[in-house]
C-alpha cells in the first residue's frame, strides 16, 4: 500500500482511468482535487498481439495483427482492484471511471455486444477477432477507398489529408466483407474497442466522437454516402446504416452508470459515472495541459501519435484527420502519426543485439536499450555514417502507405550495433520533423512539442528530437498520461469539473522546455535530414516502387 501521500487524501473524491495499450492495460487512481496519481497497476494481455497464429494454432498471413477481447476484461478484473489497493483509496471514494484505447482497434459483434470470436465454432476464423490498430492487411481496400473518393470528389477526403488509411474502420470492414462474407453478414455492429469496453462497463453502447471522426470518416454529421459504399462493393452499400451508424457521445460526456457486473469486476461502486470512450493519444492532450492552439503532443510508445488543436482549419497533406472538437471543444483537432517507433527499437534489440553486448550490459546493470543508448550517446551527430527510413511498420503520415518498409543506408563492415540503434532513433525524429513541416507548410503553426509516453525516459532520444525538430520539448509530468487523461474526462462526466479545460488547469501535468535544441547539433542534423528526405521521396512518392514489389512477392510466397 502506498503510504507516501497523507491520509486526508484518502477521504477525498477520486476517479479511475484505464489506458488500453498495444500489449497491456494500465489503471490509475487519481485524486480529483489536484490530479495526484495515488496508485497505478498494469496487466499484460494474456494473448498479447496475434500476428502469426490464432490461439487454436490457425496461421495468419503477413500484416495481420489481432487481439482477444477477453484480455481487455481481465484488465478490469486485475489492474483496477490492484491500483485501488495500492492507492489506499476506499471504493466509495471513487466517483467515476474513464477509459481510452488504441485506435483504430475494431471488432465485429452481435447485437448484444458479444464478439464473434467468442461464439462456438468461430475460434479458428481470423476475421472474428479484434483487428488491432496495426493490422495493415487491408491496404488494398484502403487504396480503393481513396481512389474512389478522389474520383467522385468526395468532400470528406480532404479532411484526411487526401488518403484513407488501412488502419481505419472502412478499410478493415471492407476486408471482412470481401474475405469472409459469412462473418460480415453475421456482424450486427462494427465498433471500436474504445466503445465496446464502455458498453461492457455501463451496459449502453455509445459511439465516441473521437474515433467516429478520425477513424470512421464522420464529418459534419455524416458518414460517406450509401452510393459511395455501394460503388466500393455492392454488398457494402448498407455498411453505415446496418453496422456502423449509432448515436454519438461527446468527449467527457456521461455514457452511463457502472453496472453490477462491472462493479464486481473492478471492485468499484455500482452506479458511478462511466465516461464516453476516447483514444489514447487524444485523451493525453489535456493531461499534458495542451489546451491551447500550437502545442503539439507526441505520444511515443510502440508507435507515435501526434495530436494538436488549432483555431483554424487547413488541408494538411497526409494527416490522419482533422475533426471539429475531436480533441477539445471549440477547436479543430488534428492527428498525424508514425506507425512504428518503439516497435522499431524493440525489433532491433530482438534481432541485432549480440551476445557479447548482452554480457557487457548485464555486467553494468543495464538492459539492452539502456546499453545501446549509453554507447550511442557518446557519438557526434553523423559519426556513424548512416541514414535510415522509419518504415518497418509502414508509413502513417505523411505518405499513408503501410506497404512501405524500412531502409538503412551506409552500412559497412565497421558498423556497430550502437550505430544502427542511434540511426533508428534519429530516423523516427526525422519522421516527426516531416510531419511538423507538413503542418507548418499548410499554415498550421507548431510552437512547442510536448512528449508523452514510455519513451520519455530516454534522455538521448528526447534531445535528438529537440535538435532535429528545432523545437523546445516539454515532457508530460506523468508516467501514465493516457490513463490520467481518461481519469480527467471521468471527473468531467461525474460533474466534478464543468469541462475538460477546467480539469486540465488543476489535474494536468507537464514540464515545459525540458529539452532545448542545440544550434550546432541542429545544423548537423539539417544535413542528415536532407538525405532522409531524398530517400523518403524516392521510395515513398513513386520514383522507385521496389518496396511494393517486394511486398507483393512476399504475399505470393506466403500464400
Amino acid at each position: 500500500m502506498n503510504t507516501d501521500h497523507d491520509d486526508r487524501a484518502n477521504l477525498e473524491p477520486c476517479v479511475v482511468g484505464v489506458d488500453y495499450g498495444t500489449l497491456s492495460g494500465r489503471a490509475v487512481v487519481v485524486r480529483v482535487r489536484d490530479g495526484a496519481e495515488l496508485g497505478t497497476a498494469e496487466h499484460p494481455y494474456a494473448h498479447a498481439v496475434l500476428d502469426r497464429e490464432l490461439p487454436d494454432g490457425t496461421g495468419l498471413p503477413p500484416d495481420w495483427a489481432l487481439q482477444v477481447p477477453a484480455d481487455y476484461i481481465d484488465v478490469l478484473r486485475i489492474a483496477v482492484p490492484e491500483a485501488l489497493a495500492r492507492a489506499g483509496v476506499r471504493p466509495e471514494q471513487v466517483i467515476g471511471i474513464g477509459t481510452d484505447f488504441t485506435a483504430c482497434t475494431v471488432l465485429p459483434v452481435l447485437a448484444d455486444g458479444t464478439p464473434l470470436c467468442e461464439l462456438p465454432g468461430l475460434e479458428g476464423r481470423p476475421h472474428a477477432y479484434v483487428k488491432l490498430w496495426r493490422h495493415h492487411a487491408a491496404q488494398a481496400q484502403a487504396d480503393r477507398i481513396t481512389a474512389l473518393a478522389a474520383e467522385r470528389k468526395e468532400p470528406w477526403l480532404a479532411r484526411y489529408g487526401g488518403k484513407i488509411s488501412s488502419e481505419w474502420e472502412f478499410a478493415k470492414a471492407l476486408q471482412l466483407l470481401e474475405e469472409d462474407p459469412e462473418l460480415y453478414a453475421l456482424t450486427d455492429r462494427w465498433l471500436e474497442a474504445a466503445d465496446w469496453i464502455v458498453w461492457r462497463l455501463c451496459g449502453t453502447y455509445v459511439r465516441n466522437a473521437c474515433t467516429a471522426g478520425y477513424k470512421g470518416q464522420l464529418q459534419d454529421g455524416a458518414y460517406p454516402s450509401r452510393e459511395y459504399s455501394a460503388a466500393l462493393n455492392p454488398g457494402f452499400a448498407d455498411f453505415v446504416t446496418a453496422k456502423l451508424e449509432h448515436p454519438i457521445g461527446q468527449l467527457g460526456d456521461l455514457a452511463g452508470r457502472l453496472t453490477a457486473e462491472a462493479a464486481a469486476w473492478t471492485g468499484l461502486p455500482e452506479g458511478i459515472a462511466v465516461c464516453v470512450g476516447n483514444v489514447d493519444a487524444h485523451v493525453t492532450a489535456p493531461a499534458a495541459t495542451a489546451v491551447e492552439p500550437g502545442r503539439m503532443v507526441a505520444i511515443m510508445g510502440t508507435s507515435t501519435c501526434h495530436v494538436m488543436s488549432s483555431d483554424q482549419w487547413a488541408e494538411v497533406p497526409g494527416m490522419c484527420g482533422v475533426v471539429d472538437g475531436g480533441i477539445l471543444p471549440g477547436l479543430w483537432g488534428y492527428e498525424a502519426g508514425q506507425s512504428g517507433v518503439g516497435d522499431i527499437f524493440g525489433w532491433f534489440v530482438r534481432t541485432g543485439f549480440p551476445a557479447s553486448y548482452a554480457e557487457e550490459a548485464a555486467a553494468l546493470g543495464r538492459d539492452a536499450h539502456e546499453h545501446l543508448t549509453a554507447l550511442a550517446a557518446g557519438q557526434r551527430v553523423g559519426e556513424h555514417g548512416l541514414i535510415a527510413l522509419d518504415w518497418q511498420s509502414g508509413n502513417r503520415s505523411v505518405l499513408v502507405d503501410h506497404d512501405l518498409s524500412g531502409v538503412m543506408v551506409g552500412l559497412t563492415l565497421s558498423t556497430r550495433p550502437e550505430d544502427v540503434y542511434r540511426a533508428l532513433l534519429e530516423a523516427t525524429a526525422f519522421g516527426t520533423r516531416t510531419i511538423i513541416e507538413a503542418f507548418e507548410a499548410a499554415g498550421v503553426p507548431v510552437e512547442e512539442l510536448i512528449i508523452a509516453g514510455g519513451l520519455t525516459k530516454n534522455a538521448l532520444l528526447m534531445q535528438i528530437y529537440a535538435d532535429v525538430t528545432r523545437k523546445p520539448l516539454g515532457v508530460i509530468d506523468s508516467a501514465q498520461g493516457p490513463a490520467l487523461g481518461a481519469a480527467m474526462h471521468a471527473a468531467v462526466a461525474a460533474g466534478a469539473y464543468p469541462d475538460i479545460r477546467a480539469a486540465a488547469r488543476t489535474m494536468g501535468k507537464a514540464r515545459p522546455a525540458v529539452y532545448l535544441p542545440d544550434p550546432e547539433r541542429a545544423a548537423a542534423y539539417d544535413r542528415l535530414y536532407a538525405e532522409y528526405r531524398l530517400l523518403h521521396d524516392y521510395f515513398g512518392r513513386g520514383a522507385n516502387e521496389v518496396m511494393h514489389r517486394l511486398r507483393r512477392i512476399r504475399v505470393e510466397v506466403s500464400a
